[in-house]
């Protein structure tokens, strides 16, 4: 069976066990629902935070979430130095591995609070990449 590449992104509203696990646990009921996912299917969870985000691991959403045999890992992203148009803080990112038949164009991305920032140049680059 296919593996597909779903990913998202939220913003946290402050460095705390509750504030990262509320928004996680958004981020994720809202790429269970837009894609129909069953959670047995989903084969890996790569979560990684801002470096301003200290206070949890995103990954505990998923377990209380109910997601118990899904392999999880949390990391940080690249500390790039603002203002930069592609950086935000307090975000939390996720890229969950997935089972299914169906098209990688069918998969449906979530990108909350603000995190959509982080793909704003995505739209400009379709077509203009070097072969």
């Amino acid at each position: 069976m296919p593996v597909r590449g779903i990913r998202g992104a939220i913003t946290a509203s402050a460095n705390s066990e509750g504030a990262i696990t509320e928004a996680t646990e958004e981020l994720l009921r809202e790429l269970v629902q837009l894609n129909d996912l069953d959670p047995a299917e989903i084969c890996f969870a790569y979560f990684t935070t801002t470096h301003d985000l200290t206070a949890e691991y995103p990954a505990y959403a998923a377990r209380r979430l109910g997601w118990l045999d899904v392999p999880l890992l949390c990391g940080h992203d690249m500390d790039v130095k603002l203002p930069n148009p592609r950086g935000i803080r307090m975000c939390i990112r996720v890229l969950l591995l997935y089972n299914t038949p169906r098209p990688q164009s069918s998969m449906h991305f979530a990108y909350m609070r603000g995190a959509d920032a982080i793909k704003a140049d995505l739209e400009s680059l379709r077509g203009t990449m070097i072969p």
